[in-house]
């Protein structure tokens, strides 16, 4: 008994073929380029770190932060990289930014190590800990700023401290632009020489935080850097570097990146580097120096992480199979037998999916469903029923609630038939057609259906899918058994899981991760086209003066062709000197 086939329909091919498819004039003391990103196949996700009431382990001053980054892979963890040392802060903001690939049908573990450094470069022996975080990257991305307490040992919390991760989408290209910065005449804080200095780039985040964009290294070590500028600039803070960790504050100048882009096209883009300190003491003074915007460029398209930083919630709902072609559940041989100690098949596939699928439901509900059974109290035969025997609410506490639910169910049904899914998927659409009409990327479904494989309302399942197939819907069908696989004839529209080395990704012998990346690979890809064919934009979306019609992006499915031709983003930075 394994699960012989796993197919994956992509409504959307219904329709398929009716879719369309400058320099400054001063002087530069140095250059500080942020290269141009170009365009990725996976989808990538920039995380930004910061901490707050850190422990102090110094006696005589407080501790020097830094934070380890690290992903669990096969088990064991394996570190990612580690931020720069922020000399004497308990409240460190770090400018060290990790670029991880993201994978939306993978799990994907992550641990955070905050130490208080005491040796030059690299964790050593002498480093007190200060606290580790634990969560997932669906958790990040979904939540797109997660705040949470720092742990000594599990249960035991770092007094107050706590760490907050910050998450953006850099595969799409998404508010990507390309900005070059000059400076000049800027006042000199060293006494023998002149100053070192280096642009921080800052944005107001919707809560009206504040949040670090870019730090450029200093003019004695210009570098390139890969990455990108997201968002919209606000602040920007021009510092004279100290090797201690005491950088001297030369100015600020404030815009919008509205702002930004008439003032561009109109050549006058300056702004005052102002001091504040200085403003006050002198009726005669003007500024510390003139910050130029010396190039801009925009581009801008939509990717999944887009809508689902934006707000929008992925529902999971899952039918299962409770026809009597599974076999008598006491029996060995049945698919809904289930062995001490371990899970059968319907529960490996369905915690398998759904430990994916509840990071992006804010609810952690999952509506569960059962069909082909004589249920209680009349033991009459039911295609659409939950199996928690509550008609009025069908949905379960997270997917353990699902596994508790099934688990009930089992022994107080008949299995029974025939293996009718057409009530199941329309009951279904009709919670997505509630949604569409909102005119919101709110709410995106997914129905995932356990079954063994023999379907007797061929004709009507057929109807239903039609039907449902302009809904923000997905639908996954898992077949189970050796004797009732999925068989290549079903629809000619439905895609069979692209098979691995050896058996297969989805054959006899798979994982439960193996079987969740393969029906759920493709469900972005869907979710963006279906938004991208209504034309709706992640909810809180704005479109920026002079820009393209948002579009999707290409690079949302690892699937898919790369246009390695589309627009790239970068941004320089140049500081110079009087």
């Amino acid at each position: 008994m394994s699960w012989k086939a796993i197919c994956l329909l992509q409504q959307l091919l219904f329709r398929a073929a009716s879719w369309p498819g400058r320099s400054g004039d001063g002087e530069p003391l140095e250059s500080f380029i942020l290269g141009s990103v170009p365009a990725p196949c996976a989808s990538k996700v920039e995380l930004r770190l910061s901490c707050r009431h850190l422990l102090d382990r110094d006696p005589l001053t407080k501790s020097d932060p830094s934070v380890v980054l690290l992903q669990q892979a096969q088990n064991q963890w394996v570190q990612v990289g580690r931020t720069e040392v922020v000399r004497s802060s308990l409240h460190p903001v770090f400018s060290k930014v990790f670029t991880v690939d993201y994978y939306f049908e993978e799990v994907q573990r992550l641990r955070f190590e905050v130490y208080d450094t005491h040796g030059p470069s690299g964790l050593s022996s002498q480093d007190d800990f200060l606290g580790g975080m634990e969560c997932t990257l669906g958790q990040i991305v979904a939540q797109k700023k997660v705040t949470r307490p720092l742990l000594l040992k599990p249960g035991r919390t770092a007094g107050k401290s706590s760490i907050t991760v910050v998450a953006e989408d850099i595969s799409g290209n998404n508010g990507y632009v390309e900005l070059s910065f000059q400076a000049r005449k800027l006042d000199d804080k060293d006494l023998f020489s002149k100053s070192d200095p280096f642009l921080e780039l800052f944005r107001i985040n919707r809560d009206g935080s504040e949040q670090l964009v870019y730090r450029t290294e200093v003019r004695l070590s210009p570098t390139r850097h890969s990455g990108g500028l997201m968002g919209l600039c606000s602040q920007g803070l021009v510092w004279d570097h100290d090797s201690r960790g005491r950088h001297d504050f030369i100015g600020e100048f404030s815009t919008t990146f509205a702002e930004m882009q008439k003032a561009f096209s109109e050549g006058r883009a300056q702004w005052d580097c102002v001091n504040a300190k200085y403003k006050q003491r002198k009726r005669s003074y003007r500024n510390s120096g003139v910050v130029v915007l010396a190039g801009l460029k925009l581009h801008r398209v939509h990717s999944f992480l887009d809508y689902i930083m934006g707000g929008c919630q992925i529902h999971c709902t899952v039918a299962i199979d409770f026809t009597a072609s599974n076999g008598d559940p006491r029996n060995s041989c049945s698919l809904h037998h289930i062995p001490p100690h371990q899970p059968n098949e319907y529960l490996r596939a369905l915690v398998a999916v759904g430990e994916v699928c509840q990071d992006y439901d804010s609810d952690k509900r999952f509506s569960a469903l059962g069909f082909g059974a004589r249920i209680p109290p009349k033991y009459e035969v039911s295609h659409d029923f939950a199996i928690n025997f509550n008609p009025e609410d069908d949905e379960c506490e997270g997917i353990q609630g699902v596994v508790e639910a099934y688990q009930n169910c089992l022994p107080q049904v008949q299995l029974y038939g025939p293996t009718n899914v057409a009530p199941i998927i329309s009951k279904v659409a009709r919670m997505a057609a509630a949604e569409e009409r909102t005119g919101e990327a709110s709410q995106y479904y997914i129905l995932l259906i356990l079954t063994d494989g023999v379907v007797t309302d061929m004709a009507d399942t057929r109807e239903a899918i039609v039907r449902a197939s302009h809904l923000p819907m997905s639908i996954i069908i898992v077949g189970a058994g050796a004797g009732g696989g999925m068989q290549r004839c079903w629809w000619p529209w439905v895609l069979r899981a692209p098979e691995g080395p050896g058996q297969g990704a989805g054959g006899r012998g798979a994982s439960p991760v193996a079987l969740a990346k393969c029906v759920l690979a493709e469900v972005p890809k869907q979710m963006v086209e279906y938004y991208s064919h209504k034309e709706r934009p992640p909810r809180g979306f704005c479109s920026l003066p002079g820009e393209a019609s948002p579009r999707s992006s290409p690079e949302d499915s690892r699937h898919g062709d790369c246009d390695q031709g589309a627009p790239t983003a970068s941004v320089s930075s140049t500081v110079g000197g009087p």
